[in-house]
Formats: C-alpha cells, sequence, structure tokens
C-alpha cells in the first residue's frame, strides 16, 4: 500500500467512525421513541432495556452504513480539498479516481460486508427483538398504588390507600381492600387505619401490614345460596401477603415468530414468495371454475330427445302464457348475477391480500441488495462531491448529506409502497432510489474529474460535434 493510500484511508477512518456512531445514536433514539410507550412504567430492569437497546442497535446497522459513507467521505475529500492537499497531489499527475480509489475499496467492502450482515446477522436481531418487545408490551405495569385511587392490577384484588408516607411512600393511612379471590363480588372488605408496604423474596410477593383495622365476610348460610350471613373480626395487626408473578417478564418461544419476514434470510424468503405465488395461481383457477358454474350454455345439438320435444313445445305456447316464464327467467338472471357479483368481490379480496403477501416478502428480498448497493451510491455523491466544494468539518457537509439522505430515504419509501400496492414491479419500486440517484453521483464524479465547479456544465458536450457551434463555450 502505497503513502498516498495510507493518508487518505487514514483521513477517512476517523471521520467514518465518529459519523457512524453519530447515526446510530440518532437512528436508535429515533427508533425506540416509538416504543417508549411500551416500555416505560413497567420496571423492567438494565438487563432488559440492554437488551432492546443491543437488538435495535444491530438492527438499523444496514441504513446507518450508506448515511455515515456519505457524510465520512463528503468530510474527507472536502478536508483534503480546503488545505490544499487536492490540488497538491493532482499536480503531481494523480488522477482524481485514483484519489477516490481507496475509499472506493472501503465502501464496496462495506457493501459486500452489509450484505452479509443483512442476510445473516439481521433476520437473527430482529427475532430477538420482536420478540423481546413483545413480551415486554403483554407484561403489566409497575406496581404504582396511588393515594385516593382504586388499584386493581394484582389479580383478584382491589386496594385503595388515602395517604402514602415516608420516603418511599411504604407507610400508609386509611387503607381499603376488596378481596374478589374467590369470584363472590365484593363479599369481603377489609378495612385498617394505617399500615405499611414492603416486598418479599426479591420482589416476588407484596406485603401488607395493617394495623388496627377490620375484616367484613359476607357468605352464604349451609346449602341456600339465597340466605347469607354476615360476620366481623376487629385486629390490631395483620399480615397479608400477594403474588406478583402476574408483573414478571414471561418470554414467548421464539420459534412463534420466525415465519415472520422480517426473521427469515434470502433462502427462506424466496421458498415463502414461490409459495404464495404457487397459492396465488392455485387461486385464480379456483375463482375462474367457480365463475363457470354460474352460467349455463344450452345448445339444440347437444340437447336430448327430450329435450328437444320439450323445446319444440315451448315454441307453440302463446306469447301471454309466456310472460310468467320471462319474469322466472328474469329473476334467476338477477339472482345469478348477484352470486356472480359476491364471488368476484370475495375472489378478488383474497387475490389481493395474497398479491400483498408475495410483494412484501419480495421487498424484503430487494432490500437486502438495495441497501448494501446504496452505500456505493452514497460514496459516489459524497466523495467527488467533497472534492468539489471543498469544505470539511460537520457544517456543510452534514446539510449536504441530510438533503440527500432524506431525497434517498422519501424515494425508497415511496418506491417499497408502490410495489408493495402493484403500482410498478417490486424490483423497480425498490431499485428507484439507487437508479435516481446513480446519474448524480456519476455528474458528480465527471465534474470532479474535469475540475468543474457544480453548476459549471458544458452543454456542447452533450451534442455531437456537427451541432456543437450553437453552444459552444456556452455554461451554466
Amino acid at each position: 500500500m502505497k503513502k498516498l493510500d495510507k493518508l487518505i484511508l487514514k483521513a477517512f477512518a476517523g471521520p467514518f467512525v465518529l459519523t457512524f456512531a453519530v447515526v446510530q445514536f440518532i437512528l436508535l433514539t429515533q427508533y425506540m421513541l416509538k416504543y417508549m410507550d411500551d416500555i416505560i412504567g413497567k420496571d423492567l430492569g438494565a438487563g432488559v432495556l440492554v437488551q432492546l437497546l443491543g437488538f435495535f442497535s444491530v438492527l438499523i446497522v444496514p441504513v446507518s452504513l450508506p448515511l455515515a459513507v456519505l457524510l465520512s467521505s463528503l468530510m474527507t475529500y472536502g478536508t483534503l480539498g480546503e488545505h490544499q492537499e487536492l490540488t497538491a497531489i493532482k499536480t503531481s499527475g494523480i488522477s482524481l479516481p485514483r484519489i477516490l480509489r481507496p475509499v472506493l475499496l472501503v465502501s464496496t467492502v462495506l457493501a459486500v460486508g452489509a450484505f452479509w450482515f443483512n442476510n445473516t446477522i439481521v433476520p437473527k436481531a430482529n427475532l430477538k427483538a420482536y420478540s423481546l418487545l413483545w413480551d415486554v408490551r403483554q407484561q403489566k405495569l409497575a406496581l404504582d398504588i396511588r393515594e385516593g385511587i382504586f388499584y386493581n392490577g394484582i389479580p383478584g384484588y382491589t386496594i385503595k390507600v388515602e395517604k402514602k408516607l415516608g420516603e418511599n411512600g411504604d407507610r400508609l393511612h386509611g387503607v381499603m381492600i376488596y378481596d374478589h379471590s374467590r369470584s363472590t363480588g365484593n363479599s369481603a372488605v377489609i378495612l385498617a387505619d394505617s399500615g405499611r408496604m414492603f416486598t418479599r423474596l426479591g420482589g416476588q410477593y407484596l406485603s401488607l401490614e395493617l394495623f388496627n383495622g377490620t375484616s367484613y365476610v359476607e357468605q352464604p348460610e349451609g346449602n341456600n345460596r339465597t340466605e347469607t350471613g354476615f360476620w366481623r373480626q376487629n385486629f390490631k395487626r395483620n399480615l397479608i401477603t400477594f403474588s406478583l408473578a402476574s408483573f414478571s417478564l414471561d418470554r414467548t418461544k421464539e420459534e412463534l415468530f420466525s415465519q415472520n419476514k422480517m426473521m427469515q434470510n434470502l433462502s427462506q424468503l424466496q421458498h415463502y414468495t414461490d409459495s404464495l405465488t404457487q397459492q396465488v395461481s392455485k387461486e385464480r383457477r379456483r375463482t375462474s371454475l367457480e365463475l363457470n358454474s354460474y352460467y349455463t350454455h344450452m345448445r339444440v345439438d347437444t340437447l336430448g330427445q327430450a329435450q328437444r320435444r320439450r323445446l319444440a313445445h315451448w315454441q307453440r305456447i302463446p306469447l301471454s302464457r309466456l310472460a310468467p316464464l320471462s319474469e322466472s327467467l328474469v329473476q334467476n338472471a338477477t339472482d345469478r348475477a348477484r352470486n356472480v357479483r359476491a364471488s368476484i368481490t370475495s375472489a378478488q379480496v383474497r387475490l389481493t391480500e395474497l398479491s400483498r403477501d408475495t410483494n412484501n416478502y419480495r421487498i424484503e428480498i430487494f432490500r437486502k441488495y438495495t441497501q448494501s448497493a446504496a452505500i456505493l451510491i452514497m460514496f459516489f455523491i459524497g466523495a467527488p462531491l467533497g472534492a468539489i466544494i471543498k469544505k470539511g468539518g460537520l457544517g456543510v457537509p452534514v446539510l449536504i448529506s441530510i438533503l440527500f439522505f432524506i431525497v434517498f430515504y422519501v424515494l425508497s419509501i415511496i418506491g417499497e409502497k408502490y410495489g408493495r400496492e402493484g403500482v410498478m414491479p417490486v424490483g423497480l419500486g425498490m431499485w428507484m432510489a439507487n437508479l435516481i440517484l446513480l446519474p448524480i453521483g456519476l455528474f458528480f464524479l465527471n465534474q470532479a474529474r474535469r475540475d468543474s465547479g457544480l453548476l459549471d456544465w458544458d452543454l456542447s458536450r452533450l451534442f455531437p460535434t456537427g451541432l456543437r457551434w450553437p453552444f459552444r463555450g456556452y455554461k451554466v
């Protein structure tokens, strides 16, 4: 490796690591905000939160790499141009493509690695992340008994506390407990003047130690359910323990989520896509057979002798007697038309859903390719553009990078939506963003190679030699 390559790679490594970390942090924050309502207030613990952050950090790597390459390559060559180093290298006889080659090779390695990462690691991370997120969503909120509000988070009991004192709110005044654990309604009530609250066995149980209270119980007498008895018991101290098993995080088997398209690699996605395509073909054939059953074709040459005699008899019937028969035929045709419309509507719904599912699996297949190719596209935009504007740092490069990334993101969303809805082929929709941005990158590369400004565009180069004269020397 030559000294020039080492110089350029060293200038690229620092901004790439920095921008990748910043982009990861921003996207991870945006990603976690979507699920904040499912996480807050459930006392998940540091271990679960670290797992969620780790899994989601893995998921956004394919999205972060293109933006990091765009920003870091723009900063690298912008800084070289700003410090006149790029000019000095060019004056020594080294062309711009040779200067771009080290970072291009690194971007190619990143693109190949991103494809492997997206096909191997991301499906497993998706499985881990979303199965854990599902369990977090199913978990109840953490124990939160508030003053003056009935709390029914503990199965079988309703608790109300008038006041909570102490640093941790563990000293209680005015305690009321309704016991519904026997499924007999509000037949058991406990009232206490004061008490204290604490957990036992590592938070598995909640204990309420009550002082100076009364227990009221209403229950049937003997075998007669219509007559009830009532008894009351006073106490100076009473200890009640509740199980908090319903607040623990129970993990669901990950195999239940493995059929989702986000949890599969290319071979699995292709297998499901082929199965869905065959299912769509079968559904179309079945719909065609169902519709054929609503139509009857009567030809004279295929009728039997008895049917021909009946037809000849109908031909001798006066028109006045055919009126009821015609009404019956019209009603029969109307009923058949209604049945045909209902059958077509039902078949259309089924085919639409199957086509949407097929397109969703195809989208995931193309996504693994397009996200990797986007790394090279962003390099072809960022590196030549940095050589043109000759501005390093985090000012202009950040603004330009955000602008191009927004364009890329919007085009990707539009193409994915059009592909899912069948407005355009799925492949064209998924590649649309890359196909639109690639000519822009090649244009920037051509401008940088010719040492032209961003808007210094010679129109005469677009026309053959014989048609150049009207535009000779005209630039925009």
